[in-house]
């Protein structure tokens, strides 16, 4: 009876899972739809009126060498390579650019707006992700350790204060979040709105999208070629997506385990279960070893 109440409480919490994981999914795509769809028709609008403006204003072009010359600054735009300014711009393959890119790739952030062009570059990033991403993520597991340890000797801290164990971890939780929150997600929007020249918004659209991996690529810190950046600028970028990556990991595990506990209080009967389940388990990789 047990492993049949067992079973169906998966069965149950797995199929509220996928109705729900899809149902984002769809809402997702109506609301992006409607937002989007109409700013994209401006845009091709806009656009193509340019460049019959362009025509009418140069006589000696016509349509198909424009569109050649589109073609041109797409491609160049692919390569990495900013169209506009000139051959002065500042390299995207400098030290500080690379370090940048190299944190991009293993974190697979991937913004898309750079990338190698030759062979041997492309050969080399392969085998430097198959390498690096485990690496990162090994080194992004201790240094949540680290934190995870931190965040203990100030729960400890606290108990003197507050009694209550419950409280002192709300608490505890609470301060890290806030702390994280202003050294990751509210200082350094501020400071890229600074150097870059965006509004809060942007910024802070910009670091959510980088340390959740999306990288749209299109907000890039680093790339203005009308701005003098410090040599250090996307080093140091560089360094805070890890670090916050860490911070935001040790967030993401908190915020599962607060969903564990909720389908505990809400499911009494899954923790037991789940601890039958586990003995059993147990009790037969010990007979498998002994056999």
């Amino acid at each position: 009876m047990s492993w049949f109440h067992l079973a169906r409480v998966k069965v149950n919490w797995m199929a509220l899972l996928i109705l729900a994981h899809f149902t984002y999914l769809l809402i997702g795509a109506i609301i992006f739809q409607m937002l989007e769809r109409e700013a994209e028709s401006n845009n091709r609008n806009h656009f193509q009126l340019e460049k019959l403006n362009f025509l009418a204003n140069y006589t000696c072009l016509d349509g198909p060498a424009l569109e050649n010359f589109v073609q041109v600054i797409l491609y160049a735009w692919e390569k990495g390579v900013n169209p506009s300014g000139n051959s002065t711009n500042p390299s995207n393959w400098d030290f500080s650019s690379s370090f940048f890119f190299a944190g991009t790739v293993v974190t697979t952030i991937g913004y898309g707006n750079l990338s190698p062009s030759t062979m041997s570059g492309q050969v080399f990033c392969v085998f430097y992700a198959l390498c690096g991403i485990p690496l990162n993520l090994a080194f992004l597991k201790q240094l949540g350790k680290c934190l995870t340890i931190h965040l203990g000797r100030l729960e400890r801290g606290m108990v003197a204060v507050v009694p209550h164990k419950r409280a002192v971890e709300a608490l505890a939780v609470s301060l890290f979040f806030i702390t994280g929150s202003l050294l990751f997600l509210i200082i350094p929007p501020l400071l890229f709105s600074y150097v870059e020249g965006w509004t809060f918004g942007e910024g802070f659209y910009f670091a959510f999208i980088t340390l959740s991996t999306i990288g749209f690529g299109d907000y890039v810190v680093g790339t203005d070629p009308g701005k003098d950046y410090i040599s250090l600028y996307r080093s140091l970028a560089g360094i805070w997506i890890i670090f916050a990556l860490a911070w935001l990991a040790l967030i993401l595990n908190m915020g599962a385990r607060i969903m564990e506990n909720l389908v505990i209080l809400t499911h009494p009967g899954f923790k037991k279960h789940d601890e039958e389940d586990k003995e059993v388990s147990s009790s037969k990789l010990e007979v498998t070893t002994k056999i």
